[in-house]
């Protein structure tokens, strides 16, 4: 008799699972970070103003349902609270809710009346098991302590524009929000840091990042060879300032990335490219030769590259063993039979946007098994009489914290 086929794996509970998070952020870099928590396990609890909430509900078009894609894209498996932080009322049952979490994240602008009231001297007096991490744009302290900052202006103020784009070209920020999201990760190593010492301590503490650090911390590079040479970088466009050929090229029909990471992969890409002599020539046969001559490599490079569709090269350098990828654009690359076999797009239905919600999960893995997206990014408000009852808040007294006059 045939055996039934096995249903699916029971979920197992995340790498956070107990941990609680205070999410007071807002924007990009505190919700990715919080996001994350929450899809390693964590639950978290979103907060917003009742008025509008978290701006990026508002950053579109796109929208699906009633919120713009760029809020959908940093919210999942979190659920909302709507106070009004400014209140007594609303400052009362912040600190209940941080009095039973392990970490809060906030981004509140430095000097304002909310880093005042929420300030570390104070949150740590009364709640010291508690993890705080502050988000800023250009981190503290410094001279630009208090000054605003979105992705762009930390891109623009931290070198990165000033590497990006083509030699003659204006200054080009990058495609997505790496500074927003540099800050991410990396307060989210800080953060996960930060309980694995209260775990021996008993104690939380306070951690800082921001925008403009996470960018110093990823010009790697960029950066030891300033330091080695003194000498102000240039934008290369694809190019690379340590490897020559590692650059996109253009085909046919497109555009394809050559990386030669030594001399022996050079040696193969021009012996595939009908160019073996190149190999012993002088101004050649090492990577240093290479970057010091890399206009007179591409002079050969370039003009061969453009005569055939980029699936012939791709095919004819896999053959060879040589790096090699088309630039793909997005519905390529999410049609992809190798994104599909990661299994890194997920759907979670939502009824406000009349159906399943597709979502990119977590890129990492335990044991096999990708962190699930189990819930979809919350409606404004969504939780506040589920949480409010959680906290010890009767119907009556929620009633007021949500839309009684202020204390």
């Amino acid at each position: 008799m045939q055996q039934p086929a096995p249903g699916p794996a029971p979920e197992r509970p995340g790498p956070l699972a107990g941990i609680r998070v205070v999410d007071l952020s807002k924007i990009l870099a505190g919700p990715y970070l919080t996001m994350s928590l929450a899809d390693l396990g964590a639950e978290v609890v979103k907060v917003e103003h009742p008025d509008g909430g978290d701006p990026t509900r508002r950053w579109g078009p796109p929208f699906q349902g009633d919120d713009a894609t760029y809020y959908l894209a940093a919210n999942r498996n979190k659920r909302s609270l709507t106070l009004d932080l400014t209140t007594e009322r609303g400052e009362e049952v912040a600190h209940r809710l941080l009095a039973r979490a392990d970490i809060a994240v906030e981004n509140f602008r430095p000097g304002s009346s909310l880093s005042r009231t929420f300030a570390y001297e104070e949150l740590s007096a009364r709640h010291p098991h508690l993890v705080v991490l502050h988000l800023s744009a250009f981190g503290e302290p410094g001279p630009l302590v208090s000054e605003p900052g979105y992705d762009m202006t930390a891109q623009a103020a931290a070198g990165l524009m000033s590497l990006t784009g083509e030699p003659d070209g204006p200054p080009v920020k990058a495609g997505y929000a790496i500074g927003d999201l540099g800050a991410a990760l990396f307060g989210l190593a800080g953060v996960t840091a930060a309980l694995v010492e209260r775990a021996r301590t008993g104690k939380g503490q306070y951690l800082t990042t921001s925008l403009y650090e996470s960018q110093l911390a990823l010009h790697v590079n960029w950066a030891t060879a300033h330091f080695a040479t003194g000498e102000r970088p240039t934008r290369l466009g694809s190019g690379h300032p340590s490897l020559v050929p590692y650059q996109a090229y253009a085909t046919v029909d497109g555009h394809l990335v050559v990386a030669v990471g030594n001399d022996a992969l050079f040696r193969s890409l021009v012996a595939a490219l009908g160019l073996a002599a190149l190999a012993d020539d002088p101004r050649f046969t090492t990577n240093s030769a290479r970057v010091t001559h890399r206009d007179a490599l591409n002079a050969h490079l370039e003009p061969l590259l453009a005569t055939r569709p980029t699936a012939h090269w791709s095919a004819l350098l896999q053959e060879a063993g040589v790096p090699a990828a088309p630039v793909r654009h997005l519905d390529e690359v999410y049609a992809s039979s190798q994104t599909e076999a990661l299994g890194m797009v997920r759907t979670v239905d939502h009824p406000a946007t009349g159906g399943p919600l597709r979502q990119v999960a977590f890129p990492v893995s335990f044991q096999g098994v990708r962190p699930p997206v189990r819930t979809a990014p919350p409606a404004l408000g969504e939780h506040n009489a589920e949480i409010l009852t959680e906290l010890g808040y009767d119907e009556a007294e929620s009633a007021r914290i949500l839309g009684g006059p202020a204390s």
